[in-house]
């Protein structure tokens, strides 16, 4: 359980900036120990993302959903995987009897998720180097706006390997997943439409991001019209929130 949630507090007040003042002085590459919850005491490298990471309190709300749901000996998918906060967190919960896939197509992400896992010894995860979509093939990969808002794109400064879920398990490269987190910057509905047949046969808890109220709109419907039920992880709708929490019905 967390008992301080640093991430809580606005950088834009007087409190949040004398907290964070301090945290400029951390060199970019340290090792610190994760201070609080579920990963306390794993390893996270200060520069490769915010602070909250270390501090334990990254993303409050929807890390205590992750805890209560994710159970030992499932099969995670942490699509959009980023430096890996998730794919440790999930790798915690599954134990030595689950396994984390996690997908991430930037290079800078990966150099960092793959540091993640071996300093914190991890054995039960492995790493996909695509981009996740409904499509295979080559895309150009926009990361303009920060390494954790890269994107695919008309145009960008890389081109990245993109699969669909469903043709990873046809081939057999990946198992059926128990649970799925998705967070892929825009994507979200490519990604789901790209997953159809996975999602109908093993019907895994997600845990959706969606940026847009488009994409919002289309990613609630497709999941409604697959028989899932749908819950908030933060706000008092699944239409005033950003992230929800899809259970098979």
């Amino acid at each position: 359980m967390l008992v301080f949630n640093f991430s809580g507090i606005s950088n834009q007040g007087f409190v949040g900036r004398m907290i964070r003042w301090p945290l400029k002085f951390i060199p970019a590459e340290a090792q610190l120990p994760i201070l609080q919850g579920v990963l306390r005491g794993k390893r996270w490298i200060a520069g490769s993302s915010t602070h909250g990471c270390w501090a334990g309190s990254y993303e409050y709300e929807k890390q205590l959903v992750f805890t209560q749901t994710i159970t030992k000996g499932s099969v995670v998918f942490d699509i959009g995987a980023h430096v890996g906060f998730y794919t440790l967190l999930s790798s915690v919960l599954v134990q030595n009897q689950g396994r984390v896939f996690a997908f991430e197509p930037l290079p800078r992400n990966v150099m960092y998720l793959s540091e993640h896992i071996r300093i914190n010894n991890v054995s039960n995860v492995q790493i996909v180097k695509v981009a996740i979509t409904n499509a295979c093939g080559q895309f150009y990969f926009d990361d303009s706006a920060g390494n954790s808002m890269g994107k695919i794109a008309d145009s960008g400064r890389i081109q990245v390997k993109t699969v669909s879920i469903d043709k990873l398990v046809v081939d057999g490269t990946i198992p059926l997943p128990d649970f799925m987190k998705i967070d892929v910057e825009g994507a979200e509905y490519l990604v789901l439409t790209g997953a159809q047949k996975t999602i109908a046969i093993a019907k895994p808890t997600l845990f959706l991001a969606t940026h847009g109220d488009e994409i919002h709109r289309q990613c609630c419907d497709f999941l409604m019209d697959m028989g899932y039920h749908l819950s908030p992880i933060s706000g008092n709708s699944v239409y005033d929130t950003d992230e929800i929490l899809a259970q098979a019905k």
